[in-house]
Order: structure tokens, then C-alpha cells, then sequence
């Protein structure tokens, strides 16, 4: 949780990153700053971005134990209530505009009309704790349950709230210690098939999700094509060059978004595919996942890379005054003592 909310300060830097489409520049930006290791993510400069704020929001509904549609009315009244802490962060028009449209407390309050437009990666950045709350193979029911409906409170369409759910499958993963080159093969296999069978369950908006599925799949099985792990097995198939200037078109071209990571298929699509170059590496993963031309995808991946590796790699001044550090560590203990 801590590490999530670092790595999404560190890659907002309180806007300039987040708005900035050139890797390269980034990375001479952050040359000139002094590198990773000289930032103090702390304010007024480094507050953290809107996706740690929703992800407080899911994590501490989650903490609360409430389960059904009780857990939901709960997650519900806390993205409203975050949504006003918003000033300086930026949040997706979806999160916008889905939170705006929850009554939570009411009959179904907890569910917004179905939107081809809930296409964004604002789900897929707030899910992660999803996974530290059902983190355990039989648990995995739970999960995708869970994940696809706070998901599709803002973002309705499959390509939104199945990021969600990659998103906390991924952390599960990384509890469960699961080789990182059978996560996507795990996601298309396993979860996305609960997922669909769980939408066509419960009925709502199913022939809309049903009609527009398979583009999110359909672009998860082209990267894994791409990355030579259809069958989760490896090594993995990288570029010959893949620094900066090259991630940030192969970003791009990971499904059309009009801007790398803003998808709900691609901002998890990115999160891996630094995860997997990365290693034990913060400073590598944090050029990976958080300082590329688009949205920022280290919140996703920079939870999951701690649960792998713990915070001993990491720079004190990355995290050590991060905004609401106590509450993510105080709903980071609350989840994991409910999910022992």
C-alpha cells in the first residue's frame, strides 16, 4: 500500500509527469533533480495523485469487513467522499462522472447506467488492495466480484472494470508468489472467465458488457503473443532497444487508448511489462511504470513489486513522508489481519 502511493507521487510529481507525453524528458528531468535517490516525496511538491486517493477509499471500505452489497453501499459513499479531495489531483472524467452518479444508501445506489466511454484506467489504479484483502487461490470467487463492481461504479464498460480486476489478481499473485510470466495467462485463463460468468449472473447491464468483451481480452493476448508468454512459461521476448524513447511507443501500441496507460487493458499491460523487466530493481521499475510519455502506471505496478520485494530497495525519501502514509499503513495492517 505504501509503496503504491509512492510510486503514483513520484510518477504525478504534482502534475508536470503525469501531463508530460516524453519519456526521455522525464528522464532528463529527473537527471537534473538528481535522480530517484535525491526526492523527498513529500508536500507541498510530490502529493499523491487521484488514484491513491480512491484506492484509500477501496481499501478502507474493504477494512471495515462489510460484505454483499452492504461492502458495496460502503465503497460507494467513499469514492464520494474522496472525490473531494480532488483539488491538484486530477482525476479521470469517468471517476468524475461515475461518482457523481452513486446514491449509495439507495436501492442499486451502488451501480451506475452502462457507458461505452468507462473505458479508463481509474478502476485498474484503485483495485490493487482488492487482491490484499482475498489474497488466497480459493478466494478468487471473491475477488472478481468485488473488483467488478467497485470497478464498474465509474467505469461500466468491461475494458474499465476488468482492468480492476486485473489489477487486484495481479497483487493475489504476488502473494501467492506465482511466477510474474504466468500472471497474463492467469488473467485471460482464469479470472476473466469468472468475471463473465459473474456479469451474466447478476444481469445487469449484461448484454452491453457481453456485446463489448472481447476487445480487453483480445489485446491481453496479443501482448502476451508479443511478449512470447501465451503459455506463461517465458523467457520473455523483449526489443532489441527498449529504453525511454522506445517504451513509450510500444506503450502506445499496447491497444488504442489515444494516450499510453489510459485504458483499463493497458494500464495493468504496462504495469506487468515492468514488473517483468524490472526484477528487484526499484529505480528500473519506477522508469518503467512511472515515467513514460501518458498516464502513469506505477501505482498498479509499484504495489505489487512490494509485496514481491519489500521496501529495503527503496530510498527513504521516496516514502518515509509520503501523504497519508499512516493511513495507507494503518488500512494496510486492517486488510491483512482480515485476510489471514
Amino acid at each position: 500500500m505504501l509503496l503504491s502511493g509512492a510510486g503514483d507521487a513520484l510518477g504525478y510529481r504534482k502534475q508536470l509527469w503525469e501531463l508530460n507525453e516524453s519519456g526521455p524528458a522525464i528522464h532528463q528531468e529527473l537527471r537534473e533533480l538528481g535522480g530517484l535517490k535525491s526526492i523527498k516525496a513529500e508536500l507541498p511538491d510530490w502529493p499523491v495523485g487521484a488514484d491513491t486517493v480512491l484506492h484509500l477509499a477501496t481499501a478502507e471500505g474493504l477494512a471495515t469487513g462489510k460484505a454483499g452489497e452492504e461492502l458495496l453501499h460502503e465503497v460507494a459513499a467513499r469514492y464520494v467522499e474522496g472525490m473531494k479531495d480532488m483539488a491538484g489531483r486530477r482525476p479521470g472524467p469517468s471517476s468524475i462522472s461515475g461518482v457523481s452518479q452513486l446514491k449509495p444508501g439507495e436501492e442499486e445506489g451502488f451501480r451506475v447506467p452502462y457507458s461505452a466511454e468507462g473505458t479508463g484506467c481509474g478502476a485498474a489504479r484503485r483495485s490493487m488492495c482488492i487482491g490484499l484483502r482475498y489474497p488466497k487461490p480459493d478466494q478468487l470467487l471473491s475477488l472478481v466480484a468485488v473488483a467488478v463492481e467497485t470497478g464498474r461504479m465509474t467505469h461500466p464498460h468491461p475494458t474499465g472494470f476488468l482492468g480492476a480486476v486485473a489489477s487486484a489478481l495481479f497483487t493475489a499473485y504476488a502473494v501467492q508468489r506465482r511466477p510474474i510470466t504466468t500472471w497474463g495467462l492467469g488473467l485471460l485463463s482464469e479470472a476473466c472467465p469468472i468475471a463473465r460468468s459473474f456479469v451474466r449472473g447478476r444481469g445487469f447491464a449484461a448484454e452491453e458488457a457481453e456485446r463489448d468483451w472481447d476487445f480487453f481480452c483480445d489485446q491481453w493476448q496479443r501482448y502476451l503473443d508479443s511478449r512470447g508468454l501465451s503459455y506463461g512459461v517465458g523467457p520473455v521476448s523483449w526489443p532489441p532497444t527498449y529504453g525511454p524513447g522506445e517504451r513509450d511507443e510500444a506503450y502506445k501500441g499496447f491497444g488504442p487508448s489515444g494516450r499510453a496507460g489510459r485504458g483499463g487493458h493497458n494500464a495493468p499491460m504496462i504495469a506487468l511489462d515492468a514488473l517483468l523487466g524490472a526484477g528487484a530493481d526499484w529505480e528500473e521499475l519506477m522508469s518503467r511504470a512511472g515515467f513514460h510519455g501518458g498516464d502513469g502506471c506505477a501505482a498498479i505496478a509499484c504495489c505489487c513489486w512490494g509485496l514481491l520485494y519489500g521496501a529495503a530497495g527503496v530510498p527513504d525519501g521516496n516514502h518515509s513522508n509520503l501523504e497519508y502514509r499512516d493511513r495507507l499503513e494503518r488500512s494496510a495492517e486492517e486488510l491483512y489481519a482480515l485476510s489471514r
